[in-house]
Order: C-alpha cells, then sequence, then structure tokens
C-alpha cells in the first residue's frame, strides 16, 4: 500500500504539529517545514513517528522561509527529494504582529511582513505545487487524491483594530482558497480552507487571561480553548478525501465562535 505524502508548512509547533500528528497518526509521511527552530522540527518529527502505525511512514524536517520566493522553491524541492511526491499541502504557516497597535497608527512594515508571510507565502507555494501536480498529471495514469487546506483565522470575519494587519492577511488567505478551488476543480485537485478560532499556542500565549475571561463569560459556546489536535483532525479528514464533492468549503474550528446569537 502506497503511504500518503503531505507537506504542513509551519508544522514544528502550534497547530501545524498538531496537524502533522493527526496526519501521522492517519498514516501519512510528512514534510514537516520550519523557518528558523530546527530542534522544535525534530521534536516533532520524533513524536510523529512515535505515534504512527507504520514505520515506513517518514518524518522529515525541511527548513523554508514561505516569505521568500527562492525559499519556497527550495522548500518544494527538498520535500519531492525526500518523499518522491506530494499528495496534500497544508498552508498552515503564519505570523502575528510583533506589537499590536491600534491601525490609526500602526506602521508599513508589519504590514508587509504579515503580508508576505501570511498572504504571498501560502498563495505563490500553492501556485508551485499546483504547476507540479498538473504537469506530472500527464504522465501519471493513476493520479491519487491530491488536495490543498489553507489555515485561516475567525479574523477573516472579525475585526481587531489592535491588529488590523493580521485580520486583513488572512481575509486574503481565504479569497485565495476560493481562488485555487476555482481554477484547479476541473483537475481534480479539491482546495479547502480551515478557519480556526481561540487556539491555545505560543502565539496567544500573550492573551491567555484575556481569553480565559471571555471564554468563562460565553465567547465561545463549547466553552474552551481549541487546540492543535482539533485543527489537525479536520484537516485530516480534509487530506483523507472523506469530502471529496466539497472543494472550496470552509470547515470552522472554534467552538460555535462563528454563530450568531441573542
Amino acid at each position: 500500500m502506497t503511504i500518503p505524502v503531505a507537506l504542513v508548512t509551519g508544522a514544528s509547533r502550534g497547530l501545524g504539529r498538531g496537524i502533522a500528528l493527526e496526519l501521522a497518526k492517519a498514516g501519512w509521511s510528512v514534510g514537516i517545514n520550519y523557518a528558523g527552530n530546527r530542534a522544535a522540527a525534530e521534536e516533532c518529527a520524533a513524536l510523529c513517528a512515535a505515534a504512527a502505525p507504520s514505520r515506513e511512514q517518514r518524518f522529515v524536517p525541511l527548513q523554508g522561509d514561505i516569505a521568500d520566493s527562492a525559499s519556497r522553491a527550495q522548500l518544494l524541492a527538498q520535500h519531492l527529494q525526500e518523499f518522491g511526491r506530494i499528495d496534500n499541502l497544508v498552508n498552515n504557516a503564519g505570523i502575528a504582529p510583533s506589537v499590536r497597535a491600534d491601525i490609526v497608527e500602526a506602521g508599513e512594515d508589519s504590514f508587509d511582513r504579515l503580508v508576505s508571510t501570511n498572504t504571498k507565502g501560502p498563495y505563490f507555494l500553492t501556485q508551485a505545487v499546483a504547476k507540479h501536480w498538473l504537469a506530472a498529471a500527464k504522465d501519471d495514469v493513476a493520479v491519487r487524491y491530491r488536495s490543498i487546506v489553507f489555515v485561516t483565522s475567525i479574523s477573516v470575519h472579525t475585526a481587531s483594530t489592535a491588529r488590523g494587519d493580521y485580520c486583513i492577511s488572512k481575509a486574503g488567505v481565504a479569497m485565495a482558497t476560493q481562488l485555487w478551488a476555482s481554477r484547479l476543480a476541473a483537475d481534480g485537485i479539491n482546495v479547502y480552507e480551515v478557519r480556526p478560532g481561540i487556539m491555545k499556542t505560543d502565539m496567544t500565549a500573550g492573551v491567555t487571561s484575556k481569553y480565559d475571561a471571555l471564554i468563562a463569560q460565553g465567547l465561545v459556546p463549547q466553552a474552551r480553548w481549541g487546540t492543535g489536535e482539533d485543527v489537525g483532525l479536520a484537516v485530516k479528514a480534509l487530506a483523507s478525501g472523506d469530502f471529496p464533492f466539497s472543494t472550496g468549503a470552509v470547515l470552522d474550528v472554534d467552538g460555535g465562535f462563528q454563530l450568531r446569537r441573542l
């Protein structure tokens, strides 16, 4: 049996690690992309290997800055050299503002940094993977199930005026999902968006007390933080082909945050 292969960006920690672990448990091999923290990526690889049901699965740390064009190309080349193919791309890597600032005062440097990593990076990495698939499909008699998952945020639709750059960068990714889903549907490549809510990660460590209080007051109907496992389970289902007739779909992983309630 052929082992499916995924490339997960930003997989060394946080939501990306949760995604890599759930894919590992489901029998996938995973390219574990990281920007700079090699030790965290190696730790993730070890955890995946321990959770994997087959010794034939492989978990390889792959360095790459998705904000940089040359680095993106090298990342995909390294992945293909290591695994020989890619069946699923998970565009998970993302960054938060270094400093939260009122949009009246916020500067362009932070905006450019976030859009480069959060929006431009996954958009053009998807382009590179799509080109690889479309070229290979001509010679591939039995085309495997292929899919792309963009991981966004409730900031797609929830305005936070102290981090407008982050909201805009993620809203752009939501549109990228729709664009790539439209373009690749006829080629048998499904594209999805997973939209996490308030998640317990390094990115939210500095606002834990704030969100603890809001959750206690009923902000999240399911009354808890989300986890990497929650997001990983959603990505696993999409990558495994459990939603074959749902390209372009948005899967909310937010404990009911998106519900409109009185």
